[in-house]
């Protein structure tokens, strides 16, 4: 059984026959200056006896503040090393990034300081074309972009 089951969607667009995707840049002080590699889908814990799709749907709306619409396609899932499983969903959208609210949570910061942050799960968010989405996204989560590039050329002009 794995550690930890996240859920999570991918909303894409097509602009002028491109793919874009939009990402979401996780808050607080770890990831302040990591930028390649560090960018995620918006996802989160599913919930004891939560659908996925369902959690997906939810951690999207907190993360971002904009409530998902579907059709939703299904993108599998993915194991990280440490064993978390992500599963995603995709559906196509549009959004403007600087309308983001996200969620918050507390952090210790420095570890074992005693001093409590509150900080934004996701401090930005942005869209970004299929190859530069390849750099930023976490290494895990490349399969979705792959996934999703499928989806989107068996779907045809």
């Amino acid at each position: 059984m794995p550690k930890v089951v996240s859920a999570g969607l991918l909303m894409y667009r097509l602009r002028e026959q491109v793919v874009e995707v939009l990402l979401a840049h996780p808050g607080g002080p770890f990831f302040e200056r990591r930028d390649l590699g560090a960018w995620s889908i918006p996802k989160g814990e599913v919930g004891p006896g939560e659908e996925l799709l369902t959690a997906a749907r939810r951690e999207f709306a907190e993360e971002t503040g904009l409530e998902p619409w579907g059709p939703y396609v299904s993108l599998g899932a993915v194991k990280y090393k440490n064993h978390k499983v992500v599963h995603a969903w995709a559906f196509e959208g549009d959004w403007d990034p600087a309308a983001l609210v996200s969620n918050t949570f507390e952090l210790e910061w420095p570890r074992r300081s005693g001093r409590m942050l509150v900080v934004p799960e996701i401090d930005r968010a942005a869209w970004f074309a299929l190859p530069e989405a390849q750099e930023r996204i976490l290494p895990a989560q490349r399969r979705f972009l792959f996934d999703l590039e499928a989806v989107v050329d068996a779907a045809g002009p």
